[in-house]
């Protein structure tokens, strides 16, 4: 199916029930803490079916400044990196990590490591999402950190001179990503590193993700009942060659795709054995009428057999990235879809909360804000709209779907999906079966 450029809004053309197969890119969250193992490793990493989208190259480009060499392979998807033996070679750096919050909380752990002076810096959005908890809790591990306007919010000063190691304790942290940072920098403390955490821990798979890959590369974490995790210290990451798994939550458009349409979408290289949490999604579906069939290698969605899907209670404290997906999804349900505790989408790329109550508002939804969640009720009929999309790539993938089945929608602004999925729309095209699925203006 064609696909034609001009500027950068999306018109998405209905085509009927969309059926097919598709393989995402690599894992962007995989990919990034492959990246970050790899570069303190002992040797040559080369990494297999990566993401390449704006937050690994943010992320590259983060560990090239600080002296790590690393070669991408973009017709194949694949990566080579060269540990340093976690003694980064630079001895000063600027780094820009653009809207990448990934890349931020991991390159801030990482530069810890290292004996120089350093600045973390990124878009004015990246500067508006706070980082104080990361930073307090390297400054437990004896990091010298220091804010360069307000506190707790990036540009970050990092005067270097490798971690003591230690304790540090959280109540409720903020992200998941604070954990997954202090985690993969803790091996090449001089002592032993334990991460307590008092209250909820937000995105919990994410972090089982972290030490999943950590493990894979020989470095061991004792984690005790999700709550306390200690990272003996004198471990070495070893270096290997690794596969990344397709990104889960990409896989969750397609699923809805097919879901939203009547039609069946498969999605290759994932199961529910899958390392990312995000793939439990096929279940959110399965509650919503869809039937999931999985073999030993896929995960497919079929749309209800009558065509409509049910309205759903749900928290997704687990699953945050997938709130934008299902919310739409729900625009086509029969009564109201509720989520709950999803408090850290007003911390993301943008409020991605307000922006959901905006935006479906737009198409005709009455949508019930809360703190912590929303709830959606569909409208009778669905109005056709420009939708904005904040510089927010979840943004942009999750309305396109509506377009797949009302004609009419557009979607402004829309090369903000390279950030994780470069090709999305030419893979929705190409699962469209018709002749008008997608149109780029």
């Amino acid at each position: 199916m064609p696909v034609e450029w001009h500027g950068n809004d999306v018109r998405i053309h209905p085509a009927g029930a969309v059926r097919g197969e598709a393989v995402p890119p690599g894992s962007k969250s995989l990919t990034n803490r492959y990246l970050a193992c790899a570069a303190l490793a002992d040797g040559h990493s080369v990494l297999r079916g990566v993401s390449l989208s704006d937050d690994a190259h943010a992320m590259l480009a983060g560990l090239s400044q600080l002296g790590v060499w690393s070669e991408v392979r973009a017709d194949r998807r694949e990566i080579t990196i060269i540990g340093c033996k976690g003694h980064l070679p630079a001895d000063e750096a600027e780094l820009d990590v653009g809207h990448a919050g990934t890349a931020m909380r991991f390159l801030a752990g990482l530069a810890c490591l290292g004996f120089g002076q350093y600045r973390l810096d990124g878009s004015p959005r990246m500067r508006a999402r706070p980082i104080g908890a990361l930073v307090e809790a390297l400054r437990a591990l004896g990091a010298h950190i220091g804010y360069d306007n307000v506190p707790g919010y990036p540009p970050l000063n990092i005067l270097a001179r490798g971690l003591a190691g230690g304790e540090v304790a959280f109540d409720t942290p903020p992200s998941s990503q604070f954990i997954s940072a202090l985690l993969m920098a803790a091996p090449y403390a001089r002592q032993d590193v334990m991460i307590r955490i008092d209250g909820p821990l937000v995105s919990r798979p994410y972090v089982d993700m972290t030490i999943d890959v950590m493990r894979s590369m020989g470095v061991e974490v004792v984690a005790s009942e999700g709550r306390r995790f200690i990272v003996p210290a004198q471990q070495r990451y070893q270096p290997g060659e690794f596969t990344i798994e397709p990104d889960a939550s990409a896989a969750g458009y397609l699923w809805t795709a097919g879901a939203v349409t009547g039609g069946r979408v498969r999605v290759r290289g994932l199961t529910r054995n899958s390392r990312q949490g995000d793939t439990r999604f096929v279940d959110v579906l399965a509650r919503m009428g869809c039937v999931v069939d999985e073999d030993g290698s896929s995960l497919a969605v079929a749309a209800p057999a009558d065509g409509r899907l049910t309205g759903i209670s749900i928290d997704l404290n687990d699953m945050p990235d997938t709130v934008q997906t299902l919310a739409v999804a729900a625009l086509f349900a029969d009564g109201p879809t509720e989520v709950r505790n999803v408090a850290n989408l007003r911390v993301k790329e943008t409020d991605r909360l307000a922006a959901l109550g905006a935006e479906l508002g737009r198409l005709g939804a009455r949508v019930a804000l809360r703190a912590d969640g929303l709830t959606i009720h569909p409208p009778a009929r669905i109005t056709p709209a420009e939708i904005r999309t904040y510089d927010d790539h979840r943004m942009a993938m999750s309305f396109a779907l509506a377009g797949l089945v009302v004609e009419g929608i557009v979607i402004k602004d829309a090369g903000c999906v390279s950030k994780s999925f470069p090709d999305f729309f030419e893979v929705l095209s190409a699962l469209g079966g018709g002749t008008r699925n997608t149109t780029v203006l």
